[in-house]
């Protein structure tokens, strides 16, 4: 009886003192559910980059919007303005002149940035023409 249960356990025992181990693979559905699961997470990554880089553009787009009309009331609308301009109205036309300038650059920067973006994204979806964006957020 000994014997039967030694010649049992005898393959596994060797395989086990060897290294040896049985190789199983994964399904082809598990493999496939993996591979998604990878690609959506860059895929949700560039995604969330993109919203932030667009939300950033949307409200500093209003803001020097906004810094443009209030430095429009400083400059006057007289054809000599300039000569007799309030020293604290040139002042502010000076900070008003810097934050447009800062703005302006920074629109640029993320216009690029959203371009960049956006290239990333579709490069990524050629690549792995399987994977399918899910349903709302196109």
């Amino acid at each position: 009886m000994f014997q039967l249960f030694l010649r049992a356990r005898l393959p596994s025992f060797a395989r086990a003192r060897l290294g040896v181990e049985e190789f199983k693979a994964r399904s082809p559905e598990r493999d496939a559910e993996a591979d998604r699961l990878r690609v959506g997470s860059i895929v949700a990554a560039i995604e969330s980059a993109l919203r932030s880089a667009e939300s950033e553009q949307s409200g500093l787009s209003r803001r020097v919007e906004d810094v443009l009309a209030r430095a429009s009331v400083t400059i006057g609308n007289g054809t000599d303005e300039y000569l007799d301009r309030d020293v604290r109205d040139g002042h502010h036309q000076d900070l008003f002149d810097a934050e447009i300038m800062n703005g302006q650059r920074r629109l640029t920067e993320l216009t690029s940035e959203i371009a960049h973006f956006k290239f990333v994204k579709a490069a990524v979806l050629t690549r792995f023409p399987d994977y399918k964006t899910p349903a709302s957020s196109n």
